[in-house]
């Protein structure tokens, strides 16, 4: 899946969200709620990032590690669409950026 891909694929999982949002809240999520949702993922990554320097071992480590990750993608996606942020332009230019700091070093 590329990039376009993974973002459409965002799109319709957020619609479906809402959808389920407005029926059960009378409304969907904000993007603050969404921000707010990201943070927790954020969270249970550094717990995970944790079971990988055995502090919080778990038996699905792995699995949850991916799925976690996957999650913040799903937010960073999202959220990027929301704002209209080309995302794989900004990815682009800071990547090309970076590369520039680090080639002055």
């Amino acid at each position: 899946m590329d990039f376009h891909q993974m973002q459409d694929r965002a799109r319709t999982v957020r619609a479906r969200y809402a959808e389920v949002e407005a029926s059960a809240y009378g409304r969907s999520w904000t993007t603050e709620e969404i921000m707010l949702g990201f943070l927790g993922d954020v969270g249970d990554l550094a717990k995970l990032v944790q079971g990988k320097a055995g502090v919080r071992p778990r038996e699905d480590l792995d699995e949850a590690l991916a799925h976690e990750l996957a999650d913040c993608l799903w937010s960073v996606l999202t959220l990027a669409d929301a704002y209209d942020v080309d995302l794989a332009g900004a990815f682009t230019s800071t990547m090309d950026e970076l590369d520039a700091v680090l080639a002055e070093d």
